[in-house]
């Protein structure tokens, strides 16, 4: 084989500063490692090994370490090989320039590749000081970690706006660091900088020279093009009641209940908001705005968190209105027109445009400049800062949505910076030395310490200086579940209220804990990191996330029809569809039982399973501990909304008021399951205020708040069930009849879910003779009129429940 077609891929790893690995190699032949500052180095079968120096290799007979083993796990059963100790000296030196294994035959080379290097960079040169430019002793001190790094210079502007920097040499110091002290406080809020990085890159066969920004800037000039040289504590930088506000109380992690919102969508198109405001963080800053009045509405009704999407920087968004594309929409074409979307998404439109959702990220620790005022300097924290004190002076904290999964480019793009200060390091590479891309961008490896570190960092900038209150990781199964829990004990020395939740999707290069154990549904049971639960969102609305076409329309769930109100495009048999019903129904029995992996209850075969017994596609139903650890949801800014998906599988025939109590349905499904709610902005707006009566019952009692798994399986119990229950009918209760009390005015609460087309009739014949009266909040429902003619006869404990109905009957406590 001709070796000098590998040198551009990478198949073999330096894992530890004494230890290489190159998976298949065979243990019996001769190694060389060579090295070269410059790079050019030539494997050729015929001329042989060109340019470069070479250390020794020895074969390591027993493989590698355990300990080893354990932080690469895919590398079992490679070849490992050992440097002598009398190169360990130029082992930081070897480090910055090109890397070639080489394999020998007879003296001759027979095969080579390069080395992906995290495992000995990780081992030799973790830092945990301060990265970045901060103030110290009334200089600047900026420091970046680039051990592979052949010089670093530091570029100062005066301006954003500056192409003539002055530069200044930094010095290298241990651990990888690169060092200059220099400036003073007045440069704080007033300059900007870059580095200008000589390194060896692998993907360009040589060594280049990158004038980047700061992987840890805290501050940026428009489209990121600089960093900026940030003072927190500065008054430029924050609102004058600055950490002055208090944040809304929260007791217990089960008493959020969360709304998903876009930043620029929640104002653009608000008319009571300033222009200049409108589609900005300053948005929030107006307190009798249409939608601030809104979140006011649902925070006194019970909502707790607003979930933010993300807002740290990212690029599909010109940053400067100025330069943003708007499409022409003619109010003439009407509603029903095609015209809307063609015009949204023309070539010259779609990618410049002042919309995206922002899972994109450039950089981690700076607040995205085209919601800010000014995107160039202190204006976009002051901007960010403003929105959450607003926010919290409603009473409703806030969650970051956070994207640490992938930046938006590697290597030497435009919109790389990671890969342009220490290339090969900050991403996951196959086999080959590519880099990953599962997550439909650049996978980035927390389980490598130094990006690692910068999660975590950054995590801490955004809960320490912009009083954020919790996070929700973005694939966050691309992540480990120790990552997570060190993250958690961080955050929590800073506000121990912050929660953590994302979205645990077991696939790509970590599935199946291939890489370690990573952070899926099942991994985090118990943890109190919640994750997305797919099982009741696919029982509510029918099919799955990637449904597309026909099934679209043919896959209907538990609230939009499946059996009861067929639209015509099944092909099951009658018979099939109830059963499918009935499963689906079980689903969600399970999802208002928190999804716990050992709750227990007949299900519709007749059988008493637990939630791990039971089936969801192939594979445990239940997998949570403890109700924190799930998020129950139906809908979300991913594929269809809830009532998009109801069009499409609800009868041509609907109604609009069915469609209103359909969608109403799945949010009370979602609202008063045990767990962590989350709603999807917009899913409270479908011409009714049902919603937030479904936040006011929620709160009403603790019973709809269980904190442990052990309090879900003594204090909920399901009636309709087994071979004899009433399809499209849940009959849920909630007891505190049991020690201790959680609610002094309550003994025990009946929950009905009827689903179905027409009234239902069922009796609970553990409530004869037992009073229970309609919930205050629907006996007095102005929004839903129909569900105060629920009827309850307490002789013989029967409920009649109208169509398309969410009941809640009370059992009070008899006051001695």
């Amino acid at each position: 084989m001709n070796p000098a077609r590998n040198l551009a891929k990478a198949e073999a790893h330096w894992v530890s500063r004494n230890t290489l690995a190159w998976g298949g190699a065979d243990p019996s032949a001769a190694y060389r490692l060579y090295h070269s500052l410059a790079g050019g180095i030539r494997v050729e079968p015929k001329t042989g090994v060109q340019g470069g120096a070479f250390i020794p290799l020895i074969v390591v007979s027993g493989g590698l370490l355990q300990s080893v083993l354990e932080r690469f796990p895919h590398l079992k059963g490679a070849t490992a090989f050992r440097i002598s100790s009398d190169s360990f000296a130029q082992i930081p030196k070897l480090l910055k320039g090109q890397l070639i294994l080489v394999k020998f035959e007879d003296n001759q080379p027979v095969n080579a590749t390069s080395l992906q290097i995290p495992g000995v960079l990780d081992d030799l040169f973790y830092f945990g000081g301060e990265l970045g430019a901060r103030p110290s002793d009334e200089v600047v001190q900026f420091r970046l970690w680039a051990p592979t790094a052949q010089s670093v210079r530091l570029l100062i502007y005066d301006d954003p706006e500056g192409v003539v920097p002055v530069f200044y040499t930094m010095t290298e110091r241990s651990s990888g660091i690169w060092e200059a002290l220099i400036g003073d406080s007045t440069w704080l809020n007033q300059k900007y900088y870059r580095y200008e990085v000589k390194v060896f890159s692998r993907e360009e066969g040589k060594v280049v020279t990158n004038v980047v920004t700061d992987p840890y800037s805290f501050g940026l000039s428009a489209d990121s093009l600089k960093s900026f040289l940030v003072d927190f504590d500065s008054p430029l930088a924050k609102p004058a009641c600055w950490k002055l506000t208090p944040k809304p109380r929260l007791a217990s992690p089960t008493d959020i209940a969360l709304y998903e919102l876009h930043i620029r969508d929640f104002s653009i198109s608000d008319q009571t908001v300033p222009a200049g405001d409108r589609g900005k963080y300053s948005a929030f800053t107006h307190f009798f705005s249409r939608g601030m009045l809104h979140l006011w509405s649902l925070a006194n009704s019970g909502l707790t968190h607003i979930h933010l999407l993300p807002a740290s920087d990212f690029t599909s968004v010109p940053e400067l209105e100025s330069e943003q594309a708007v499409p022409f929409i003619d109010p003439a074409w009407g509603p029903a027109s095609p015209l809307q979307q063609g015009a949204i998404i023309a070539p010259d439109i779609k990618d410049s445009d002042g919309f995206n959702w922002g899972y994109d990220p450039y950089h981690y620790g700076v607040p995205e400049g085209s919601y800010s005022t000014a995107p160039s300097g202190v204006a976009r924290i002051r901007d960010f800062r403003k929105m959450v004190e607003s926010l919290h002076l409603i009473g409703l904290r806030v969650v970051m949505d956070v994207v640490y999964n992938h930046t938006a480019s590697a290597g030497q793009d435009s919109f790389s910076v990671l890969d342009k200060v220490v290339p090969g390091y900050y991403y996951r590479l196959d086999h080959k030395g590519d880099v990953y891309t599962n997550t439909c961008c650049p996978d980035t490896a927390s389980e490598h310490r130094m990006f690692f570190k910068l999660m975590l960092d950054t995590l801490e900038i955004w809960a320490r200086e912009y009083n954020i209150d919790g996070f929700r990781f973005d694939l966050m199964g691309f992540s480990f579940v120790d990552n997570l829990l060190e993250i958690k004990r961080a955050l929590h020395q800073i506000d121990p209220t912050i929660y953590l939740y994302g979205e645990g999707w077991d696939f790509g290069e970590v599935k199946g804990n291939s890489l370690g154990i990573n952070a899926t549904q099942a991994n985090m049971a118990g943890t109190g990191i919640g994750t997305f639960s797919d099982r009741g969102r696919d029982a509510v609305r029918g099919g799955g996330a990637f449904d597309r076409g026909e099934a679209l329309i043919y896959n209907q769930g538990f609230v939009n029809g499946l059996w009861y109100d067929d639209n015509g495009s099944s092909t099951s048999p009658l018979k099939e569809r109830l059963e499918r019903l009935l499963e689906l129904g079980d689903l969600i029995k399970l999802a208002l039982a928190a999804t716990v992996s050992d709750y227990e209850f007949l299900n519709c075969r007749g059988q008493i399973v637990t939630g791990a017994e039971l089936n969801y596609n192939n594979q445990p139903a239940g997998y949570t501990k403890d109700p924190p650890d799930v998020i129950n949801y139906i809908s979300a800014h991913d594929n269809q909304t809830l009532f998009d998906i109801n069009q499409y599988r609800t009868p041509t025939s609907t109604t609009m008021n069915d469609r209103v109590r359909i969608n109403n349905l799945g949010v009370a499904l979602v609202g008063l399951a045990q767990g962590i709610p989350f709603f999807h902005a917009g899913d409270d707006m479908l011409r009714s205020k049902s919603f937030r009566e479904i936040l006011q019952i929620r709160g009403s009692s603790r019973l709809f708040r269980l904190q442990t798994g052990e309090d879900v399986k003594r204090r909920v119990k399901f009636y309709n069930v087994g071979l004899s229950q009433q399809p499209a009918l849940i009959v849920m209760m909630l007891s505190d009849r049991v020690d201790p009390v959680l609610d002094s005015h309550v003994r025990s609460i009946v929950v009905l879910f009827n689903v179905d087309r027409i009234p239902k009739t069922v009796t609970v014949s553990d409530y004869a003779g037992i009073p229970l009266d309609l919930h205050p909040v629907l006996r007095r429902s102005i929004a839903d009129p129909v569900v105060r003619n629920s009827l309850y006869d307490e002789a013989t404990g029967t409920f009649v429940i109208p169509p398309r109905t969410t009941a809640v009957f009370v059992e009070k406590r008899v006051e001695c």
